[in-house]
């Protein structure tokens, strides 16, 4: 071989591209992607039991961050976490699969939660998703233990930056956050009046979607609700009617555990009568596919990125914790909103195509509430909402308090509306388009668009 030849060849092995083995894969949580702050807040002096977060700052805030919102979400169960409300529904990144793909991915969420407003999504209560319950024993059983933890949490996440102090917090969450939401505001009002203004967290309004809330009352809703949606015949409704009222009289008699069994079984009989695949959507011929937020959680890189231990196991939902609050399950916090909507501003929101804690559900207790301003609301117009012009839902406001019907939605509002969740919330909190105080003739247009 002639000395061109080898230098020929040696120049092409030189520019060879490496085999695909040696290629460096892409990060699973790009730079881009990570929360402003995360990791663990304290509970209790005395333990090392703590609530997990993960923080993401306003994108485009429209004030200084000393005035910028803060939000805060839970998730439900009772036992999930709310990372899935951070990368499967709210948060500005959302966990994907591409089909035939095995790695999932995260790509941005154009109707993030956190384009005007911070975010703080935690993992409630301790034992839920990378949280950490030292003992069982310490895990909450009722609202009250989780209204402490949580007190004692969002207490320690504001004492984290000088600007937080002053920013207006708005808890919400969904499903069975529709009891943690009015406790933890509940109890934060209670404990204000007692602290001096330099300890006190500023509340301003609290948002529930697709809650449990007054479980008794919700549930005599399911047989009516599905008899008129077309699910089920005549002869079922009596029979889900039986189911229901043994729950309601067994949770009127104090018996919460069987109270509990009873409601699941009124939930189980529905879902076989109507053989769906989720009682959370009645459009879906799949469940939500929030399983893919465990398989982006379990790497540990991902884990490291998060300030998470590698030995740390990711559960979407944990049966430790749903079987302490089992007994917790069938009682009412109705009592906490009523109180909220005197001293704060209430937003209540739903899917209409949820069938467990949908728009019926919340109708029932709502009329009920004692409130001098019920009547009002009741009485008050049911505004046609729109986004970008097109039909969001139904918006029902009367002074603090806001009722919501997001059409093209189940059980997680924001995974199938988005862009119109983002609307909502932002102008319930801006009090703007349906949701101001005061409305200039007929036309409310919602958002129209970035600020």
């Amino acid at each position: 071989m002639t000395s061109l030849s080898l230098l020929l060849l040696f120049s092409l092995l030189l520019h060879q591209p490496p085999p695909i083995s040696a290629a460096k894969s892409p990060p699973l949580f790009p730079k881009e992607s990570l929360p402003t702050k995360s990791g663990y807040l304290p509970i209790n002096p005395t333990t090392n039991s703590a609530i997990f977060y993960t923080f993401y700052e306003a994108q485009k805030p429209n004030s200084s961050l000393s005035k910028t919102p803060l939000l805060i979400w839970l998730q439900g169960g009772p036992g999930c976490s709310s990372m899935m409300g951070n990368f499967y529904e709210l948060g500005p990144w959302r966990v994907s699969q591409t089909p035939n793909v095995e790695q999932v991915a995260l790509e941005p969420n154009s109707g993030s939660w956190n384009r005007l407003f911070g975010l703080l999504f935690l993992d409630n209560p301790i034992g839920v998703g990378f949280s950490i319950a030292e003992t069982p024993e310490e895990i909450p059983r009722d609202q009250d233990g989780v209204a402490k933890h949580l007190f004692a949490a969002v207490t320690a996440f504001v004492g984290l930056d000088p600007s937080f102090k002053t920013r207006p917090i708005y808890i919400t969450g969904e499903s069975y956050a529709g009891k943690y939401v009015p406790a933890i505001g509940y109890y934060v009002l209670k404990k204000n009046a007692q602290l001096p203004p330099s300890k006190q967290l500023n509340l301003a309004g609290v948002a529930i979607g697709n809650g449990l809330t007054d479980p008794a009352t919700q549930v005599a809703t399911h047989a009516v609700n599905a008899y008129f949606s077309g699910l089920i015949n005549d002869k079922q409704k009596n029979q889900l009617e039986k189911l229901q009222d043994e729950a309601v009289e067994l949770t009127r008699k104090g018996n919460w555990s069987a109270a509990t069994d009873a409601r699941n079984a009124v939930l189980h009989s529905l879902k076989n009568m109507t053989g769906l695949a989720t009682l959370y959507d009645f459009r879906r011929l799949i469940p939500y596919e929030t399983s893919l937020v465990t398989k982006f959680l379990s790497p540990p890189e991902v884990k490291k990125s998060l300030g998470v231990s590698e030995s740390m196991v990711y559960e979407e939902c944990s049966d430790v914790v749903g079987a302490a609050l089992h007994e917790d399950v069938m009682k009412s916090v109705k009592y906490m909103v009523e109180f909220l909507v005197k001293e704060s501003k209430v937003l209540l929101y739903q899917g209409h195509c949820d069938l467990r804690d949908g728009v019926v559900s919340t109708e029932a207790w709502v009329k009920e509430m004692k409130w001098e301003g019920i009547e009002k609301f009741m009485e008050a117009e049911r505004k046609v909402w729109r986004v970008n012009g097109l039909l969001a839902g139904y918006v029902q406001k009367w002074g603090s308090l806001s009722h919501a019907v997001v059409l093209g939605a189940g059980h997680l509002v924001p995974t199938d509306q988005p862009v119109n969740s983002q609307a909502m919330i932002e102008d319930w909190v801006l009090e703007r388009g349906v949701f101001a105080s005061e409305q200039v003739g007929d036309v409310c247009l919602g958002f129209q668009g970035e600020i």
